[in-house]
């Protein structure tokens, strides 16, 4: 049990809390609501004490504002690379990057996960996945990945979480990833499972708000501390669908916040009919969020009307912004994979759409999931055209190891 010590809406405290829910550590938070407090109970001088928050792990250790990079280091986590080249190295821990994992390790190859912060990607913040199969009762996407995590490792796979990479080299028949530290993983072969990061809503004071009223994602690591107030979702989808059902058990009231006239076009059935019965749940449609307001903290927000361009304001402590995602992906204009307007990895027969781009050095075509850089592959919804459900993105990862195998064995 990790004990955090902190102010309420505070940046830091949120995502040391988010991170340790992903990673299925159990936490304790305690909430500091004045200087005594912070005396008394952090030992720190004030409540604006730049020392907060503090971690105290259950051997004593005592950690200040710490970095994700040292809980994972206090946590025995941050593991160094096992061999100094691999078969495969797959970067981003969501569903299909964990699922590579799993195939490539139990099928015999040297195989290494590389995930910039925890694992199960944007799956990973949702508070339960009832669609999976094989889990009628549903599963939470930190519970999917815990189980993923295990199994990768029970075959053999090098993990390696809390690493961002910075550079990527491809030449022939390898692949050269340079990580934040310094690490240099190289490979015969390489997936890019990296998902997408979230979608934020592009306005004034969004990034001063966030983890102090403005959440991205599910928000499963906040459900507990909001009990009997009022909760915004931004969004249509099965996210934010999953996060209002789950705010709906301790929250007063949850406001659904969408821009399309219905739910019915982007929800899936079950969870529309659930919403449409909860009696603390109200879907405001046709609307979105255009400013934003506070001092220290989210206090207020605008909704407009997408139609008749009405206004209105309201109080607000507690918004999560549940509106798909967009890929990272800069570093691969760098080196000469091919993106498509939006920036996701084109792959396979795809690629055919962008011959004026591309320079395939092979008399084969690309492989189903192949980038335009042969042995480099794309999973996930990183990858233009994928599907966006975690069973897709599990069946990706799988169908990439047998395409890396195919790839291996022709030459």
């Amino acid at each position: 049990m990790v004990r955090i010590y902190g102010r309420m809406r505070s940046a830091n405290g949120y995502a040391i809390r988010d991170f340790l829910h992903r990673c299925d550590i159990p936490f304790e938070w305690i909430e500091l609501g004045s200087d005594k407090e912070a005396k008394d109970l952090a030992h720190v001088q004030h409540l604006s004490d730049s020392r907060l928050p503090i971690c105290v792990f259950h051997d004593g250790t005592r950690l200040e504002c710490p970095t994700v990079r040292q809980i994972t280091e206090k946590l025995g986590w941050f593991a160094s690379p096992s061999r100094g080249a691999y078969d495969l190295a797959i970067y981003g821990a969501g569903p299909a990057g964990l699922s590579a994992a799993v195939y490539g390790a139990s099928e015999g190859m040297h195989t290494v996960l590389v995930e910039r912060w925890a694992l199960g990607g944007q799956a990973g913040s949702s508070s339960k996945i009832e669609n999976y199969l094989g889990f009628p009762q549903g599963v939470s996407g930190v519970e999917l990945a815990e189980r993923a995590r295990d199994q990768a490792i029970k075959f053999g796979a090098d993990i390696l979480i809390a690493r961002a990479g910075v550079r990527a080299e491809f030449p022939p028949g390898q692949g050269i990833v340079y990580l934040e530290d310094g690490t240099r993983i190289t490979a015969r072969t390489s997936i890019c499972a990296t998902g997408v990061a979230y979608r934020t809503l592009g306005l004034e004071g969004e990034t001063r708000f966030l983890g102090a009223g403005i959440y991205y994602g599910a928000g499963a690591s906040e459900a507990v501390l909001i009990h009997g107030e009022d909760v915004y979702v931004v969004g249509g989808g099965n996210s934010a669908g999953q996060a209002a059902m789950h705010f709906s058990q301790s929250t007063n009231r949850v406001y659904m916040l969408v821009r399309d006239t219905s739910l019915k076009n982007t929800l899936s059935h079950y969870l529309v009919d659930r919403i449409a019965a909860a009696p603390n749940i109200e879907v405001r449609t046709s609307t979105e969020v255009t400013a934003l307001a506070g001092s220290d903290t989210l206090q207020e927000i605008t909704l407009s009307d997408v139609r008749t361009g009405r206004r209105i304001s309201v109080k607000a402590n507690w918004l999560f912004v549940c509106i798909g995602g967009v890929p990272q992906t800069e570093w691969a204009q760098e080196v000469g994979i091919v993106r498509d307007d939006a920036g996701y990895l084109v792959t396979g027969p795809d690629l055919q759409g962008y011959r004026s781009s591309l320079n395939w050095p092979l008399e084969r075509a690309p492989l189903h999931l192949e980038t335009c850089v042969p042995g480099v592959f794309a999973a996930g919804d990183v990858r233009h055209g994928s599907i966006k459900r975690v069973a897709s993105a599990v069946g990706e990862g799988a169908m990439a190891v047998a395409l890396v195998h195919r790839y291996l064995n022709s030459g």
